[in-house]
């Protein structure tokens, strides 16, 4: 197996289970699920949707920016929310951080997320 390489960085919230932001073998990044945490103080930014997918977008950019990339290298993005019906505000903000050729994605509605998160993100990037 090729060697994992630990990518780390103190711009986005430090891991508060057993996983790493985010791990690079060979090329390929594959980015654990951020939610709307202030890396500063580990604390939820806001309770409000759109403030919460800005922050995560940010935490994302932060850990592919420690691993040598950008968000345009997400090859895959994984968008996980507690209420479908704000997709569409999702890809308004989506296109604030990306531009055209989008990476594949998907959208799931799930029960709950930690710390009661409204959103969550996880990706695969290739550096």
């Amino acid at each position: 197996m090729a060697e994992k390489i630990i990518i780390a960085t103190d711009k986005a919230p430090q891991a508060i289970g057993t996983y790493s932001q985010a791990v690079k073998v060979g090329s390929t990044v594959y980015l654990s699920g951020q939610i709307p945490l202030d890396p500063k103080t580990m604390q939820m930014v806001s309770d409000e949707f759109e403030a919460q997918v800005v922050q995560v977008f940010d935490n994302l950019t932060a850990v592919c920016e420690a691993a040598g990339g950008s968000l345009s290298d997400i090859v895959k993005l994984n968008i996980f929310m507690t209420d479908l019906s704000n997709f569409a505000t999702v890809n308004e903000i989506m296109e604030r951080y990306f531009s055209q050729p989008y990476p594949a994605r998907a959208a799931i509605g799930v029960k709950q997320l930690p710390k009661d998160s409204l959103v969550e993100m996880d990706g695969v990037m290739e550096v």
